[in-house]
């Protein structure tokens, strides 16, 4: 045995528990593919929960890091730098925005965008408007604000006091939000178009057009969390774009970096600012590693080829997906967007996701969970549909093997 080789067991001697990963510990990928330590293979339809956009070690991006590697890798935001500049550029010629702040993870360019919407609300005109409606079951991130906008009480327990002026209402419930909203209190609304860990439940259209209106008629901004859903995820770069509304602010991460941390809060330059010189900041945000290889991303995933090629993977996936549900009785239905997928268990299935996350690992097939209720696919954007069909052929054999046993 190799003396260097570290095992699953040494995370419980030395990592904080607050991960349990599973026993598998990977060690390359290539496309969609991924081995682990003792050379078995799997396909992945997990993308890094919805990070590796481009798969792995795509050669674009692959070159990008390592001609920006001989560069510059970090310069404080004294300065700005080549790449996040063009980064910034491309991402306001692609959106609506017209000024960016970057930083290093979803939870904090949602951590930026809520304090921008109280400092805006609290320059136009007060300081008693400065609440937020969010949605119950949603997610913005694990910083003690974000958690507390995100609607999942479980990720709060034992961390309160709770930052204060935050109203959840119910997810595609426009009367709801009715009930909450005020002229006078209510800063901002802030709605992930497609709840991702909420059970990858998408938006209706009359329900975002609703809030984009209520935020007009009360004098709120209106905050799009595209973390999970933006990114080309959707088959359009961002999500909003298939709903036809348009946010105010609106916070990428995830795919953005294609596997590299970084993420962006995009708004318009009348919201931006709101936050003049020394109101926020982040000592790693723009990168200029994390914006080279973002920029490549952005370059690829803007290709209409590659947007087109989202919408017919998804199509070639769903149709897969919904055949092995109905032919064994395990989902009711598979909701979503792009390659961004829900597959939702049968009431018989209830609780049990966790199993079919495991027996796909038996059969070398890597999905994802979003509840004890729900299956989540977020595979790269470009995975070959050979890599489809195989997974869907390992899918069904680790289903066939699960339900043979109840």
């Amino acid at each position: 045995m190799n003396k260097d080789r570290v095992s699953r067991e040494l995370f419980d001697d030395v990592m904080v528990p607050n991960y349990a990963p599973g026993t598998i510990v990977p060690v390359r990928g290539k496309g969609s593919r991924i081995w682990d330590q003792d050379g078995r293979e799997f396909i992945d339809l997990q993308g890094g929960i919805a990070v590796n956009c481009l798969g792995h070690s795509h050669p674009g991006l692959l070159s990008a890091l390592q001609e920006q590697s001989q560069k510059i890798w970090h310069l404080s935001n004294v300065m700005t730098n080549e790449p996040a500049l063009r980064l910034a550029k491309t991402l306001c010629d692609h959106t609506f925005a017209e000024r960016v702040f970057f930083a290093n993870s979803g939870a904090e360019a949602n951590e930026a965008a809520f304090k921008l919407v109280r400092r805006y609300a609290w320059e136009h005109t007060g300081a008693e408007k400065h609440e937020i409606i969010a949605f119950k079951n949603a997610f913005h991130g694990r910083t003690l604000f974000t958690v507390s906008v995100g609607g999942q009480p479980k990720y709060l327990e034992g961390f309160e006091p709770a930052p204060g002026g935050i109203q959840h209402a119910e997810f595609n419930d426009l009367e709801s939000v009715k009930k909450l909203i005020s002229k006078e209190k209510t800063c901002a609304i802030v709605v992930e178009p497609i709840q991702g860990e909420g059970g990858v439940m998408p938006a209706t259209k009359e329900f975002l057009q609703g809030l984009r209106q209520l935020c007009d008629e009360n004098d709120a901004l209106l905050v799009f969390d595209e973390v999970q859903s933006g990114a080309g995820r959707t088959g359009y770069v961002f999500a909003y774009e298939m709903y036809d509304v348009v946010p105010d602010i609106l916070t990428s991460a995830k795919g953005l970096g294609g596997g590299f941390p970084i993420a962006a809060m995009l708004t318009t330059a009348k919201v931006a600012a709101s936050l003049p010189v020394g109101t926020h900041g982040s000592t790693y945000g723009g990168n200029a590693l994390a914006c080279a290889v973002a920029q490549k991303v952005m370059d690829t995933i803007t290709q209409p080829e590659i947007l087109k090629g989202v919408k017919l993977r998804s199509d070639h996936l769903r149709k897969g997906m919904m055949d092995i549900g109905e032919r064994y009785g395990v989902f009711s239905e598979v909701r979503g967007a792009g390659l961004l997928l829900g597959c939702v268990l049968t009431e018989k299935w209830q609780g049990r996701a966790k199993d079919f996350l495991n027996a796909g690992l038996d059969e070398g097939v890597m999905i994802l969970i979003a509840g004890a209720n729900v299956l989540r696919l977020a595979p790269s954007l470009i995975i070959p549909e050979a890599d489809v069909d195989e997974a869907l052929k390992r899918f069904e054999a680790a289903v066939q093997k699960l339900t043979a046993n109840q």
